[in-house]
């Protein structure tokens, strides 16, 4: 009878341990289960894509042709193309400023010939001006041409009739020349706008390429982070960093 209630009691605490195993299982598992969720919810994913739009050169070159400095900025490298842009203002500048002094001494010049040489300003074209600055007079001017005789280059005393006193003409022939001597440094001042967006062009082109050059060497990159949850050991932050070339 004693052996048979000692099996029974065996087989009972054999039963109620398996009870608590199955039990401490189920809630591990649990545990298991929330951790997975918590570590889902705590990860911080990044991504560079590798993928991108290539700068184009003839773009660049247009934009530079139209204003210097908007090719580099195109290629977003306006550290160096902002140059371009001020050296372009200032030449427009320079160019406004030279055109309107040799108009204003242009404007000068023929109102001193029809107020001091008797010149009638209709019809006249600019050869006429330089010539009258070269001669006291027409009757001068016709002599000199009659003894060279070069008589089709005589002109009509009473259409282009001029006379000066000396110092009338020096003072005529010094704002003459002013005045020319403005308008030809014009052509400097163009040569040096054409000069400025070459410059520009052959800058932007070369950004653009390093810009796309760049590009195509770096590398896709991909970083996740998670706070991982434990039973036996403190939460501890996982990162993880990949890269595709």
């Amino acid at each position: 009878m004693k052996k048979i209630l000692l099996l029974l009691l065996i087989t009972h605490s054999a039963f109620i341990f398996s009870q608590e195993i199955e039990h401490r299982n189920l809630l591990e598992l649990k545990n298991e289960l929330k951790l997975t969720e918590i570590k889902s919810e705590n990860e911080i994913t990044l991504n560079q894509p590798a993928d991108f739009k290539k700068k184009n050169a003839g773009l660049a070159m247009l934009f530079s042709l139209l204003l210097p400095g908007m090719g580099e900025l195109y290629a977003q490298s306006y550290e160096s193309g902002k140059y371009f842009t001020i050296a372009e203002g200032v030449l427009w500048g320079t160019y406004i400023g030279i055109n309107s002094y040799g108009n204003w001494q242009k404007d000068r010049y023929r109102s001193f010939a029809a107020s001091n040489g008797g010149v009638n300003l209709e019809g006249k074209d600019d050869d006429y001006f330089a010539t009258i600055s070269e001669y006291l007079s027409i009757e001068q001017y016709n002599n000199e041409k009659a003894l060279e005789r070069n008589y089709t280059d005589m002109l009509n005393e009473n259409k282009y009739f001029w006379k000066w006193s000396s110092d009338d003409r020096r003072t005529y022939r010094s704002m003459w020349v002013s005045s020319e001597q403005a308008f030809n440094n014009l052509r400097f001042v163009v040569g040096a706008l054409i000069i400025n967006r070459i410059a520009s062009v052959v800058n932007a082109v070369r950004l653009v390429a390093k810009y796309n050059k760049q590009q195509n060497e770096e590398v896709s990159w991909n970083i996740s982070a998670s706070v991982e949850n434990s039973i036996n050991l403190p939460n501890h932050l996982t990162l993880n960093f990949q890269t595709q070339f």
